[in-house]
């Protein structure tokens, strides 16, 4: 075995994905190790906000994997780069001939920089020629970057435990909400599942150890467990009665997707890969990687009660619903005449708040999840359940922290497009609706001890049916808005005051972001 080098401290690292679950961790943890980090992801306002994107060892770069352009210049200069992207999401049609394309992109622009390691998080893939295609895909991903010129190490990782990771989520959600689970008969599959820590100690002992290029490795945790077993660990660890768990054999993949879409968060465009994978039994068939990069692995248990302990303190450092990039419609960015792309309908409250920015936007910030919208509570679950109905994300996806907000991060069914300590805060909304539609909250300061409260939902209808939900839904959402404005005074400790009031938020000269760069 060879001893781990120490850190190249002239040339950077490149992570791509550095705003996904792995990503997001792996950075601190490479900055803290003494590596120069180059983070690399579709939006440079996710990546701003990251703690760690002010690190002075730390460049972040916006890229593309389908774009070659893109990656050359992310590329250059570089000594070793991470691989921890893939193309399943709801905007790509055939994420397996997208992730092709962008494995070819990387390796080609790989060996043009001269990179000289390339380290690739795969999946698990079972011997079994009816592997998902899920599976199939990130095989395929795996070979053509081991195919190229520069040498790639290959994990192949099955079910990663660990707060806010997508299998972790979706094993938590079924067995919180389901006492009795009428489950397909993948819940008797066999799993190694692996914690997010050991993981992460695996990627970086890849990148310290020179003998691992080119190679490919399986990685699990020290336990083989079935799902079935593994969703009454978590009702243990999360101290719940037992489960009752009663297989059902006509249990299609697309069934399983939607099951899985309305009791958890987990959309059902990634419930189905994620379902027809879990149906295979993926166990580590070679554990050579133990003793060239030896660390304690973490039992199943073990994860899970920490991933558990994570998400009660609050500490969840990234999410699977962070990844992914950030389109904020046309109209919401400045550059446009105001009368481009449609007509606009805005509607504006405001309201006095005794007590100053400081003490309310703590409030503002912590709006959603469990805290709620500070008004008609049961209305907002309603909107949420008819969402999921309708295929959307409904309000089960939460938040990732109850005090802090990013860029880019989901919120029920909404998506951060800016926040702006102590003053403003912008969302992007994800439900199902005919058009498009932002909510905007601020505070402005009314001398040192009170301010003032502007909320402002605005709406971009599509065709008719967009004009008729706007105004049919009209006094529904004129009773919660106007609502929500005193509700978050008395959050904040104001005294009891009246309602909200209208004002006109149109200025033609106004945008709610800046021209995108």
């Amino acid at each position: 075995m060879n001893r781990a080098h120490p850190p190249r401290r002239d040339e950077p690292v490149l992570v791509l994905g550095a705003t996904g679950y792995v990503g997001g961790r792996l950075v601190p943890r490479l900055l803290a190790a003494g590596h120069r980090v180059r983070a690399m992801g579709r939006s440079l306002d996710k990546l701003a906000c990251r703690p760690w994107a002010s690190h002075p060892a730390c460049e972040l770069v916006r890229g593309d994997v389908q774009d070659p352009l893109s990656l050359a210049q992310g590329l250059r200069g570089c000594w070793a780069a991470f691989y921890l992207v893939h193309s399943m999401n709801p905007g790509t049609k055939d994420f397996a001939a997208a992730d092709r394309k962008a494995a070819r992109n990387m390796s080609l622009a790989a060996a043009a920089a001269g990179v000289e390691r390339l380290i690739y998080l795969g999946g698990l893939v079972p011997d079994d020629p009816h592997i998902s295609h899920h599976l199939r895909s990130r095989a395929e991903v795996g070979r053509i970057l081991q195919s190229g010129a520069v040498p790639c190490t290959w994990l192949r990782a099955a079910m990663i435990l660990g707060a806010g990771s997508a299998s972790f989520e979706l094993l938590r959600y079924l067995a919180e909400r389901l006492p009795v689970m009428t489950a397909p008969r993948w819940v008797n599959s066999r799993c190694q599942p692996i914690a997010i820590s050991n993981v992460l100690g695996y990627l970086l002992g890849c990148l310290e150890h020179d003998e691992v290029a080119g190679q490919t490795y399986d990685i699990g945790g020290p336990d083989v467990r079935t799902y079935a077993e593994m969703f009454q660990m978590l009702a243990q660890e999360a101290g719940l009665p037992p489960r009752l768990i009663i297989p059902v054999p006509f249990f299609t993949p697309r069934l399983s997707s939607y099951w899985i879409h309305l009791v958890t968060p987990v959309p059902a465009s990634l419930a189905r890969p994620l379902a027809e994978g879990l149906r295979n039994t993926v166990v580590c068939r070679d554990e050579r990687i133990r003793e060239i990069v030896p660390q304690d692995l973490l039992t199943c248990r073990q994860a899970i009660r920490i991933a558990l302990e994570r998400l009660a303190q609050d500490q969840v450092e990234s999410c699977w619903m962070d990844a992914g990039e950030l389109l904020p419609p046309e109209w919401v960015t400045c550059g446009d005449a105001p009368y481009a792309g449609g007509t606009v309908l805005r509607a504006g409250y405001r309201l006095g708040i005794p007590r100053p920015v400081e003490a309310v936007w703590p409030h503002v910030a912590g709006v959603g999840g469990r805290r709620g919208w500070y008004f008609q509570s049961w209305l907002w679950k309603l909107r949420g359940a008819l969402d999921k109905l309708l295929g959307g994300v409904g309000l089960g996806r939460g938040r990732r922290s109850a005090a802090e907000l990013r860029v880019g991060e989901a919120l029920d069914f909404w998506r951060v497009l800016a926040v702006e300590p102590p003053r403003r805060l912008l969302l992007l909304a994800q439900m199902k609706l005919p058009g498009s539609a932002t909510l905007e909250l601020t505070l402005s300061p009314l001398g040192e001890a009170a301010c003032e409260a502007r909320l402002v939902a605005s709406y971009l209808p599509r065709g008719l049916m967009g004009l008729a939900y706007w105004y049919g839904v009209w006094p529904l959402h004129h009773w919660v808005f106007q609502g929500m404005l005193p509700g978050l005074a008395r959050a904040a400790g104001a005294p009891p005051g009246g309602p909200a009031q209208p004002f006109d938020p149109d200025d033609p000269r106004s945008c709610a972001l800046p021209p995108a760069h």
